[in-house]
């Protein structure tokens, strides 16, 4: 089976308003569509593709990043859900369905965007295996009521809906996209404003401009990009002009560029301490009540992030700037147990270049405190089956906690709950479950960041998962380029007004 990708993360500022019904004129960051043809963008991104470019996983947030796809909704700068190829929704039968309004839009291959068509991507994608993290657990249904309305259903009351539809991994394809046995073929058939034309394994990629898109022909006539693991080489190729864009940038490359390529952006990604509580060391919750008190987390903000983090307050940090005053304190905490010498293995990977020295630190404070540590640094790649068949004791991982939907919810449901998909800890903790499935029950948005924050303090309760920073995003981009979008979201980079 295949495991769910957890690579690269969204965020966002604050959470979104929970609606029944929105309605909007457009796309305010369109091209005309008498633009002139631009100059190709060069692109370097830390991760390559890993599942052939399949929408249902995290290699979707890659897609969505370089302008190929689109769901029926998308996250504006507030966290709200605002259209896409949906002009407008309205929820029914008390938040059980919803009927969306396709605007008038063509695939990448020709096609007219259909209702029939959406309906079958959805399904397409509910069907997957494992599915989407951000309809992990619901019951989706789609079917098309004319050539233009298309009613989505759930089992149960979602007031969340149009913020799920909005995350890259139910974008839409064409029909003649969707093979046998779930796989799905990427290359032009998507409906963002850049086609992906060319694969070139897991080194790069070729994108061409979309000329028939809804929202205005793009400035710039292509894309070429780059899968560039080592963060110095990526601000190396920014810093001599081979690239003009560089996510991901090492803090500890900043003050070698030029002030004015380094674009920070604060976001919802935390780093963390994830324990396996299902095998090892770590099943004794009083050895992982030592290992919280081992580690001092401002150690790792002003070491090695620079600066460019801070200590952690829990799951939730500061770019949600509701959380702070709706934080409950976890209770029922296990006393903490000598670990005497205790042997285990702490994991992290490279591909983030401050998360095998965050490790370091940790290792040297695990052992002060009387554990004994051997530390393995992989790749993502190499780390990942590894990582989610428990393999190790604990992993040091980063990870945007409005990734799935935009709510923070959901993020805890795919996470931390008995069956999640997303597990890293492997806790099945009955007391956690009840309070996300209440938190998942409320619509009304005070109520439930409210109870988001309950279910927070029982998790963090368990010390399953140790929260050490909340990080910013720190960017490469040429002061050549104009209209590039990294947000806190991390979903968006090129957009149709992004030009050189």
């Amino acid at each position: 089976m295949r495991t769910t990708r957890l690579r690269l993360m969204s965020g966002l500022l604050a959470l979104p308003v929970l609606s029944g019904c929105f309605a909007s004129s457009g796309d305010d960051t369109s091209a005309s569509s008498d633009s002139p043809a631009g100059a190709r963008l060069r692109v370097a991104l830390p991760f390559a593709p890993t599942e052939n470019y399949s929408p249902f996983g995290q290699d979707a947030m890659l897609l969505s990043r370089l302008g190929v796809v689109e769901g029926l909704t998308k996250l504006d700068a507030n966290g709200t859900a605002v259209p896409a190829l949906a002009e407008s929704w309205s929820s029914e039968n008390g938040g059980r369905s919803w009927v969306f309004t396709l605007r008038d839009a063509k695939f990448q291959n020709g096609e007219a965007v259909t209702a029939k068509a959406v309906a079958g991507a959805l399904t397409a994608a509910g069907k997957a295996d494992p599915a989407p993290a951000a309809i992990s657990g619901v019951q989706l249904t789609a079917t098309a009521e004319n050539d233009r309305r298309v009613r989505v259903a759930t089992a149960k009351p979602d007031p969340v809906l149009p913020l799920r539809l909005s995350n890259p991994s139910l974008s839409v394809f064409a029909p003649k996209a969707y093979g046998a046995k779930g796989t799905v073929d990427v290359v032009g058939t998507a409906t963002g404003p850049f086609a992906l034309t060319r694969i070139n394994g897991d080194t790069g990629a070729t994108l061409d401009r979309f000329d028939d898109y809804w929202g205005g022909r793009a400035q710039a006539s292509g894309v070429t990009a780059r899968f560039v693991s080592d963060g110095t080489a990526r601000a190396n190729a920014l810093r001599t002009g081979d690239v003009d864009i560089a996510e991901s940038l090492p803090v500890a490359q900043v003050a070698s560029l030029d002030k004015d390529d380094v674009h920070e952006i604060n976001t919802a990604r935390n780093t963390s301490l994830y324990l396996n509580t299902k095998s090892g060391a770590f099943t004794d919750a009083g050895l992982r009540a030592a290992a919280r008190e081992a580690i001092d987390t401002s150690v790792i903000a002003k070491g090695a992030y620079e600066g460019y983090a801070v200590p952690a307050q829990g799951l939730y940090g500061p770019a949600l700037t509701w959380a702070a005053g709706k934080r409950v304190e976890p209770a029922g905490r296990a006393r903490a147990t000598d670990p005497d010498g205790k042997s285990i293995t702490l994991a992290t990977y490279s591909d983030r270049p401050e998360l095998p020295e965050a490790a370091q630190v940790l290792q040297q404070q695990l052992q002060k405190a009387g554990f004994k540590v051997k530390l393995e640094v992989r790749t993502y790649a190499r780390l990942e089956g590894d990582m989610m068949a428990g393999a190790f004791d604990a992993v040091v991982f980063s990870r945007n906690m409005m990734l799935d939907t935009g709510d923070p919810v959901t993020v805890l449901a795919s996470d931390y709950t008995c069956d999640a998909p997303g597990n890293l800890s492997f806790l099945c903790d009955k007391k956690v479950d009840k309070l996300v499935a209440d938190a998942q029950a409320e619509a009304d948005t005070a109520q439930r960041q409210a109870a988001a924050m309950k279910a927070e303090a029982a998790v963090l309760g368990t010390d399953a998962v140790i929260p050490l920073v909340h990080l910013k995003l720190v960017a490469g981009i040429a002061t050549s380029v104009r209209g590039a979008l990294p947000d806190p979201y991390e979903r968006t980079l090129i957009g149709t007004g992004t030009r050189r």
